[in-house]
C-alpha cells in the first residue's frame, strides 16, 4: 500500500507507532519498524539527551529500518533542554520526528536544516493548518477518541478527518480509535493516508509494559475510559481505576477551582511508572484510548501489522468492491 506517508518516511506500511511516555523505548520502536511501520522512541522518557542518544543507538542495533523520535513540547518552569535533545536526534541519524504538545515552530529551523521530516500531532483543523504553515511535512490528526490529550474541542474522527482533508495540502494520518484493518480503510476513506496507533501497540508482546497493563487493555471495553483534568484545560483520556475515580471526585468537589496540586499525586511520572512498569494498576491515572474496546489479544508487532494489512486489503478488494458489483 503506497501513500504519501509511506513515501515520506520510507516505510512499507502506512502505520505509525505514536510516542508514549514510559512506553516508547527502542525495543518497541524497532519491533514496529521491523514489521514495516514507523516505530517511535519517546525522547522525554529518557532522563537526559545523552540517554536518548544511547536509546537511539540501541534501536539502530535492533533494526535497519527507518524509525523516528517523539519530542513533546510541554509548558514548564524548568523546560527540558530541547536543543540538546534535537542534537541527539540529528547526530543519531534519525530522519523522522513526531512533535506534539505546543507548536514546534521555534525548533523547526534546526530540524529542517538536518533534513528531518516532521509530523506534528494536532487535535484540531486550525492547529493542523498552523503546522502546515510552519513547514511540517505531515500531520497526525488526533480525534476525541484518543488516549492521552484529546484537546478541548471534543471533535471525533468521523468529522475531524474529512475536515482536515478539506483544508490541508500536506498528508496526514489518523490518530485516535485506530486498531485494525477496518480503522485503516475507514481513515483512508475519510482522507487520511495512514494511521497512528498508541494504545493498540501497548497490547503487543514487545511493548515494555507490565503484563497487568496488557491484560487490562484486553479486558476493557470502550466504556471504561474517563476524561480527567478538564477543569485545568489539560484534558486527558485515561483508563478508569481507583486513582482516576479519586481525581474525578476531587474535580466534582472543587469544580473550576481545581488546581494541578489537587491531583498531582495521581498523575506524576513516578506513580505512572508504577502502573506501566510494575503493574500496580491503581497507583495512578494512565493514558488509554477508547480503542481498548477493540483490543482482544496480545500479538507480536509483526503479527499485528500483518493482520491489519491483510484485513485492509480484504475489505477493499472484497467487501467494498462487492458493493459496487452488486450495484
Amino acid at each position: 500500500m503506497k501513500t504519501r506517508i509511506t513515501e515520506l518516511f520510507g516505510i512499507k506500511h502506512p502505520i505509525i507507532q505514536g510516542g508514549m511516555h514510559y512506553v516508547g523505548y527502542a525495543s518497541l520502536a524497532a519491533a514496529v519498524s521491523n514489521a514495516g511501520g514507523l516505530g517511535i522512541i519517546t525522547a522525554l522518557t529518557q532522563p537526559t539527551p545523552e540517554d536518548l542518544a544511547k536509546e537511539i543507538a540501541k534501536c539502530r542495533e535492533l533494526t535497519d529500518k527507518p524509525f523516528g523520535v517523539n519530542l513533546t513540547f510541554l509548558p514548564s518552569f524548568n523546560a527540558p533542554p530541547y536543543p540538546e535533545f534535537i542534537q541527539a536526534i540529528v547526530e543519531g541519524g534519525v530522519r523522522a520526528v513526531e512533535t506534539a504538545g505546543r507548536s514546534p515552530e521555534e525548533h523547526m529551523p534546526a530540524l529542517k536544516a538536518a533534513g528531518v521530516k516532521v509530523i506534528h500531532k494536532c487535535t484540531s483543523v486550525r492547529h493542523s493548518l498552523k503546522a502546515e504553515r510552519i513547514g511540517c511535512d505531515a500531520v497526525s490528526v488526533d480525534g476525541f477518541e484518543c488516549g492521552g490529550h484529546p484537546g478541548e474541542d471534543d471533535v471525533p474522527n468521523m468529522i475531524l478527518l474529512p475536515r482536515a482533508a478539506e483544508e490541508l495540502k500536506i498528508p496526514f494520518v489518523a490518530s485516535g480509535g485506530m486498531a485494525d484493518g477496518r480503522s485503516l480503510v475507514a481513515a483512508m476513506a475519510l482522507g487520511a493516508e495512514g494511521m497512528n496507533m498508541g494504545t493498540r501497540f501497548m497490547a503487543t508482546v514487545e511493548a515494555p509494559v507490565h503484563d497487568n497493563v496488557k491484560q487490562a487493555l484486553v479486558e476493557a471495553d470502550e466504556l471504561q475510559t474517563r476524561l480527567i483534568m478538564r477543569p485545568l484545560r489539560n484534558t486527558e483520556r485515561v483508563l478508569t481505576n481507583a486513582a482516576v475515580e479519586r481525581i474525578i471526585e476531587v474535580e466534582r468537589e472543587k469544580g473550576a477551582a481545581t488546581t494541578i496540586a489537587d491531583v498531582r499525586e495521581y498523575v506524576v511520572g513516578a506513580q505512572n511508572r508504577r502502573v506501566l512498569h510494575e503493574g500496580v494498576m491503581d497507583a495512578a491515572a494512565w493514558s488509554c484510548g477508547m480503542v481498548a474496546g477493540l483490543i482482544h489479544d496480545v500479538p507480536t508487532c509483526q503479527e499485528l501489522i500483518d493482520r491489519i494489512m491483510s484485513e485492509a486489503e480484504a475489505i477493499i478488494r472484497k467487501r467494498l468492491e462487492g458493493f459496487l458489483a452488486a450495484a
